[in-house]
């Protein structure tokens, strides 16, 4: 099992053991329209994937690392993770550098920034604060090696989710992790806010229905919620607790639900493994 390269708030490292029960004999492509970490893809280590992602930054790193992990990691490891060059390097004008530039710049940001998290101003530059020394040390060249043997195997497209599942065949399996759109309670968001509308969530609603026709095996994770409900109509569901940190502060913790939908019943060898 391969581990994921980067920090994503949101991320569903601790519900993999889950997620993956759900993958069992399938043969088809993995597809997956919300990338982030991508920590299932990485831990499922698929033969054949269609990787996608609205934060085209995202997938031209992952692009670059594909190639290059070797000197994108060199690059990394020789950064200070100081605050003053973490500033200094999220000043950078992106357009200015090259594409390996711009992928080490990516992941020297998301290592160091507070909490994993993606956000950007109005204008469309990156603007998190740094968020110290416990972000822990950059991934081994080993991790990137392997990242990169991964992504060899993987489409990559910076896109909606609707141009991603376009995409989706008879036999493949999707794993959905949409931004969370709450309207009863304040949660995080991994983008602008207004990355993931309403009427986003009622597409993928139909996206879902879609799938289905196609007989493609679906897997979708959503925040318990009237959405998740929304989302989970006509499909099977598990409940699953977590516990989480809020607002990236270890001291303020809770346990909360997540959903897990699927048009496929897990088997009992399944449950069982």
């Amino acid at each position: 099992m391969a581990n994921a390269l980067l920090r994503w708030a949101g991320s569903k490292r601790k519900l993999v053991p889950v997620l993956r029960q759900h993958w069992g004999d399938c043969q088809g492509r993995y597809i997956e329209p919300f990338a982030g970490s991508a920590c299932l893809f990485f831990a499922l280590e698929p033969p054949a994937a269609i990787i996608g992602d609205i934060n085209s930054d995202l997938i031209e790193s992952y692009s670059i690392i594909r190639t290059n992990p070797d000197e994108v990691h060199r690059r990394l490891v020789r950064a200070r993770s100081t605050s003053t060059n973490y500033y200094r390097v999220r000043n950078l004008d992106p357009t200015t550098l090259s594409p390996i530039e711009r992928a080490v710049r990516f992941c020297f940001l998301n290592r160091y920034c507070f909490n994993g998290l993606y956000r950007t101003n109005t204008d469309g530059r990156f603007n998190v604060p740094y968020g110290g020394q416990k972000s822990g040390n950059p991934p081994t060249l080993r991790t990137f090696r392997a990242a990169a043997d991964l992504l060899g195997r993987a489409t990559l497209i910076a896109g909606g989710f609707e141009k991603v599942l376009n995409l989706a065949r008879e036999g493949d399996f999707v794993y959905l992790d949409p931004p969370y759109r709450v309207s009863s309670r304040r949660v995080f968001r991994e983008y602008d806010p207004s990355s993931f509308s309403k009427p986003d969530l009622e597409r993928l609603c139909g996206w879902l229905e879609e799938l289905e026709c196609r007989q493609v095996h679906f897997l979708a994770s959503y925040a318990e919620s009237a959405e998740a409900r929304l989302l989970a109509k006509g499909f099977y569901t598990r409940r699953v607790r977590l516990r989480r940190n809020i607002a990236g502060f270890t001291g303020s913790r809770r346990t909360a639900s997540e959903l897990v939908i699927s048009n496929r019943p897990l088997s009992k060898k399944q449950e069982s493994s």
